[in-house]
């Protein structure tokens, strides 16, 4: 037994030298370049050599086979009759087997090494390597270029030989390291898993790579829905488009809509009025942008860049005009549905303690009517207003202010607040006469 301890000892050896070349192998080809790139510009030395490894695929893995195909038959060699022929002794004196002793030690032997060389040469290392291979790769780098250096000229000769083969078969060397989407995709989802990325990063990226897939007709407001400024009707109908509907942007037309001669922005009809400048729309208009309707988002973004406009009406092939897009569609085609600035995600309405309720302007018509339980709002059909605050500007027929009231279907409207010219605050009160006898209940 003394005799096979030794050669144990040097089976379990090669087996180890055996699991190196396999994890070396898998770290230095799963290992990611730009991670090991990153490493080495940093100043690891390490890194370096393992990157320069990884640079040289087929002296590397020539070399690895090297020393796989040299541990591998040693073991053979080694192990395999020395360890049979000791098993075989001892088992020759038992009754029933030690006619078939030496078959049996042989077969015990077989499967044992196969056994070890499958879990302590392959297995083993390969998780180890997958579990962190840039910085496994930076460990094995060292040794293998070491081998590569000694072995030079056998692994030359096996790189010769396998270039050669591939170029008889037309599978030249060269790679593709191209990166496509799915792979992208794919990194993202992982770095989400280990805390890389956050959810709202994640669903970004996701969002940036899909806008050169994407239509600027599926981010559109469609033409239904746009609010249109009229260049012949009165400044202060358009001053009431503009408080009542809450954009910043608004497409100018003449004679018909489909004439549109410009664009407003708020911005600059507030600069002009606060300087004493003329504040009409042909004033402060700019020549509209048009894009076809077959663009895809990602050119639009180009578009907006040249221009240095953030608005675009989208044509048909006829040149009919579908819809607008601005540049906070597509900001919402990344990052979601953005708030407006200076409105509330959710507005407001709040019953006092008299009954009354104090309601946020922004309130949609819907809500508002179904709050204060109104069957129908004037002018509902035909008006282009969609809040309460909107309801209240078209029934004064005017910008109001703060303490300007009216009453309707039983309830009086009071303007409690302003925001410039825009409504912010509306007090609604039952009137004495249309009050009911128990407390409304409803709630937002």
């Amino acid at each position: 037994m003394h005799q096979v301890l030794p050669e144990l000892l040097l089976l379990f050896l090669l087996l180890l030298a055996n699991g190196f070349f396999s994890m070396a192998e898998l770290a230095v080809v799963s290992s990611r370049k730009t991670r090991l790139r990153e490493l080495a510009e940093s100043g690891d030395r390490h890194a370096v050599r393992a990157l320069a490894v990884a640079e040289s695929p087929t002296r590397f893995l020539s070399t690895v086979q090297v020393g796989i195909t040299f541990v591998g038959t040693l073991a053979s060699a080694v192990g395999g009759a020395a360890l049979a022929d000791t098993l075989a002794s001892a088992l020759a004196p038992l009754p029933v087997i030690g006619p078939h002793a030496r078959t049996l030690a042989l077969g015990l032997v077989v499967v044992g090494i196969t056994l070890a060389s499958v879990v302590i040469g392959e297995l083993v290392p390969k998780r180890v390597a997958l579990a962190n291979p840039e910085g496994i790769a930076r460990l094995v780098a060292g040794p293998v270029a070491r081998l590569s250096n000694l072995a030079h000229p056998v692994v030359a000769g096996l790189s010769w030989l396998t270039e050669g083969i591939l170029k008889i078969f037309g599978l030249g060397l060269a790679r593709d390291h191209s990166v496509s989407e799915g792979e992208i995709n794919d990194l993202v989802q992982q770095g989400l898993k280990t805390g890389a990325f956050n959810p709202t990063e994640t669903e970004m990226v996701a969002g940036v790579l899909g806008l050169d897939q994407l239509g600027v007709t599926a981010i559109m407001t469609p033409r239904p829905k746009m609010v249109f400024l009229n260049l012949d009707d009165p400044d202060e109908v358009n001053w009431r488009k503009i408080v009542t509907s809450g954009h910043s942007r608004y497409p100018v037309y003449t004679a018909h809509r489909d004439q549109v001669v410009g664009v407003v922005t708020v911005k600059a009809l507030w600069a002009n009025s606060a300087f004493g400048l003329p504040s009409n729309l042909k004033s402060v208009m700019s020549v509209p942008l048009i894009v076809p309707e077959s663009m895809t988002v990602i050119h639009l973004i180009e578009q907006f860049r040249k221009t240095g406009q953030h608005l675009a009406l989208v044509t048909d092939e006829f040149g009919a005009m579908q819809g607008l897009v601005t540049m906070i569609d597509v900001m919402e085609a990344i990052a979601g549905d953005l708030p407006e600035k200076g409105r509330r995600a959710a507005p407001e309405a709040r019953k006092r303690e008299d009954g009354s309720w104090l309601i946020d302007a922004t309130l949609l018509v819907p809500e508002f009517k179904e709050l204060l339980s109104l069957d129908e709002l004037p002018h509902e059909d035909t008006a282009e207003y969609k809040t309460a605050g909107g309801f209240v500007m078209t029934y004064f027929g005017r910008i109001p202010h703060a303490g300007d009231h009216f009453d309707h279907a039983g309830w009086r409207f009071e303007v409690i607040d302003m925001d410039r010219h825009r409504i912010d605050k509306i007090l609604a009160a039952r009137l004495p006469e249309t009050a009911p006898e128990s407390e409304d209940d409803a709630s937002t």
